[in-house]
């Protein structure tokens, strides 16, 4: 299955159906007065988050939707049926932004979550309402109310708890693929990784879904590279594994191209908790490597981890630090929840 993490789609919700213009007309029945009946209302357009989609590769093919238009009123007081909704299915951490693609119409987290995006227009009174003791035999009706269209933006950032950033080639792949049953692509050369991956993750007691997204270059703010579109999909992790190549001449210098491509892309990522690891530590030396760490602990101010993800050395370390952290940003939600005042009781 492909990958598609943004669309842009047309929505139109339906219009009401006409109010009808009707008299009873029946041979020995005099007085039979007006019978329109009311037009239906148009269907509204909805969007709703489902379990088994993790991707918008469907709005590729298809970019309109249309609700059904309500229909008309008629004699005999009957009054026209309402128009179908039509219902927009995405998978769970997909954004439903306007034209503009900043404004956020509905965000959609958990499946089974609707949020309406276009009301279908109300359906007109057929001449029976208009009905009164002044007005006995009205011979106007209302028409339907036009439904709503826009354009919209559909944008998946994945939900995972933790994720992995680094250059191209830093190694993020093949963690990911030895720590889960994830089967990324894993070659030797740079961006190997066209589009993120997902893996679920055991550390001890603690499940967790771990996300890899194609490796940043410096100026990725700018375009560079795969640019920096992947980084939504690590905006709602709540910690970081900032994976360093041990075999790069200067690591202090790749550590500092990710975070200033985190900085310029802003939206809070470059605060996330981070864990930093030099990957790749089967590869050279014991000397080499406790010098480059050396140079790693001064440029990120914390020691990092050193683990190789083709021997298992440190990869367990790993996995036990992002979980340590993943349960304390989970505590500390929780106590935020319970510390937020409930609802006014009169």
């Amino acid at each position: 299955m492909k990958f598609l993490d943004q669309a842009k789609i047309y929505i139109r919700s339906g219009a009401g159906g006409n109010g009808c213009i009707a008299f009873r007309r029946e041979k020995f029945i005099e007085f039979g007065g007006p019978n329109g009946g009311d037009g239906g209302k148009g269907g509204d357009v909805w969007v709703e988050c489902v379990q088994n989609l993790n991707t918008l590769i469907d709005y590729r093919y298809q970019q309109h939707f249309f609700a059904e238009n309500g229909t008309p009123g008629m004699g005999q007081n009957r009054a026209g049926p309402n128009g179908k909704d039509c219902t927009i299915k995405v998978p769970p951490g997909t954004q439903v932004f306007a034209e503009d693609g900043e404004t956020l119409l509905a965000d959609m987290t958990t499946p089974g979550q609707r949020v309406r995006l276009a009301k279908g227009g109300n359906g007109g009174f057929g001449n029976a309402y208009f009905k009164s003791a002044t007005n006995q035999a009205p011979r106007h009706a209302n028409p339907g109310q036009p439904g709503e269209e826009m354009t919209i933006w559909l944008k998946l950032k994945l939900i995972a708890d933790a994720g992995l950033v680094g250059l191209p080639n830093a190694g993020k792949s093949t963690f990911l693929a030895a720590v889960s049953a994830a089967k990324p692509k894993i070659a030797d050369y740079p961006f190997t990784t066209l589009h993120p991956n997902l893996g679920v993750v055991r550390a001890g007691d603690v499940d967790f879904v771990l996300a890899d997204i194609p490796g940043l270059i410096e100026g990725a703010h700018d375009g560079a590279g795969l640019g920096d579109r992947f980084l939504g999909h690590v905006e709602r992790c709540r910690v970081l594994l900032h994976l360093v190549d041990v075999t790069s001449e200067d690591v202090a210098a790749d550590y500092k191209t990710i975070r200033r491509e985190l900085k310029a892309y802003g939206n809070g990522i470059e605060k996330k908790k981070e864990i930093v690891a030099l990957s790749k530590c089967d590869a050279i030396d014991e000397a080499t490597l406790i010098e480059r760490r050396d140079l790693l602990k001064k440029a990120a101010r914390k020691t990092p981890l050193m683990l190789s993800a083709v021997s298992g050395q440190g990869v367990k370390e790993a996995l036990y630090a992002i979980g340590r952290e993943i349960s304390r940003a989970n505590t500390a939600e929780e106590e935020t929840d319970a510390e937020a005042p409930g609802p006014w009781q009169p």
